[in-house]
């Protein structure tokens, strides 16, 4: 009789469980089926407010928009926004359509817009200096300068849509970017690539972060060995240069002196994470899943406990920023399955998206309600990244 009680006891709890599963399933698919929808929102909203239609493939800087607005991102004083965006912001755009895509189930709908940011990015494209590479703003306009981090998020653009639709062209395309790229590399501080083209004044994170996963994709997609070396050369440079042993997380650069400058910015230690999880997986060597879980724990301690709103995890300093150190969160949860970091990130972005958009549907800034950031025009970057982040979160 015992023995049966035991029996029936243990059918009731698998029923149970079963049940639980289910239900926890129904519940996964439900919120698949919202984050789906919100990237595709969002991705549809930016097309629509910040498409110029008088040039192929191309997008404005902000919206709304009188053109006079002063862009703080480049080398030297200010430049006053013109008639379509900057090589950053657009690549924004770029990257969403590349996780949009790796949805099965709206993939052929995405294509198209792919191909238009293909013909949009090659307006970029400055092939009379040499090596050839992608200038910050498009050639038909205006000589421009070479950023080599702007480089490296074409090179990842290209690898990622080579993934999406196994195009050679790409591959071709990111190789060359890769190229110009390793052009800037000199023994300075012992190694790395500066931040723009005549420039040797630092050494930055985000220009070898981008170079690092730019390699090891093309490597991921090529099997071609050059490129796992080239990718561990930079990696073991920045990790060794720029991570602050005080804090565990990378610092934006080192100027030719030595000196760190210990602003940290979350796409830094975001993009040093996911190239620490690639490492791991093409080599098996454990050293570099351990400096991944590293930089993950250390850079949620950190920005998690700077001073942020009050609503939110995390300290969010620019979406995109935090959009790339979403990248490697991802990147260590599909090896690790420690979903705590990206929590808070979805977390954060939940609220942004439920308490802090404009009457255009876009959100500020910061993620938060503050009457005066609603109010004013949206940076195309900022957006872009939300779609992007969306689309990821509904295939996890």
């Amino acid at each position: 009789m015992k023995f049966i009680n035991n029996y029936l006891r243990f059918i009731v709890s698998a029923g149970a469980l079963v049940v639980c599963f289910q239900s926890l399933s129904a519940q996964q698919k439900a919120l698949t089926a919202v984050y789906q929808q919100r990237a595709e929102s969002m991705y549809a909203n930016i097309w629509k407010r910040y498409r110029v239609p008088s040039q192929k493939g191309l997008f404005s800087e902000n919206y709304p928009s009188n053109k006079k607005d002063t862009l703080n991102y480049f080398q030297g004083s200010g430049v006053k926004e013109k008639e379509v965006s900057f090589l950053w912001p657009f690549s924004g755009v770029f990257s969403a359509t590349n996780a949009l895509l790796k949805i099965s189930s709206v993939k052929a709908k995405y294509k198209p817009y792919q191909d238009s940011l293909v013909t949009g990015v090659e307006q970029y494209h400055d092939t009379v200096r040499k090596p050839a590479g992608y200038q910050a703003y498009p050639v038909e306009f205006e000589k421009t300068d070479r950023y080599y981090d702007d480089n490296g998020l074409v090179g990842i653009d290209y690898m990622e849509s080579y993934f999406n639709t196994k195009n050679p062209l790409y591959l071709q395309r990111a190789k060359a970017v890769f190229d110009f790229i390793l052009s800037g590399w000199n023994d300075d501080v012992g190694g790395g690539v500066t931040w723009l083209e005549g420039h040797k004044d630092q050494k930055p994170a985000c220009t070898n972060g981008m170079a690092t996963l730019t390699a090891l994709k093309i490597y991921q997609g090529s099997e071609d060995k050059y490129y796992l070396e080239q990718g561990k050369k930079f990696y073991t440079w920045m990790y060794k240069t720029l991570r602050d042993p005080a804090n565990g997380i990378i610092a934006n650069d080192v100027k030719l002196d030595g000196k760190q400058n210990l602003t940290f910015y979350t796409y830094n230690t975001g993009s040093l994470l996911e190239a620490a999880v690639m490492l791991y997986q093409f080599t098996g060597e454990k050293q570099y899943l351990e400096q991944a879980k590293r930089l993950a724990a250390d850079s949620y301690k950190y920005y998690t406990s700077v001073p942020h709103n009050k609503n939110l995890t995390m300290y969010i300093d620019l979406p995109w920023f935090v959009t790339v150190l979403f990248r490697g969160y991802e990147a260590l949860y599909k090896v690790d399955g420690n979903y705590q970091y990206i929590a808070a990130i979805e977390n954060d972005l939940n609220y942004a998206w439920q308490n802090s958009r404009d009457q255009y549907g876009l959100i500020t800034n910061n993620w938060t309600p503050n009457p005066d950031v609603l109010k004013k025009p949206k940076w195309l970057l900022d957006e872009a990244c939300i779609a992007e982040l969306y689309a990821r979160l509904s295939i996890l």
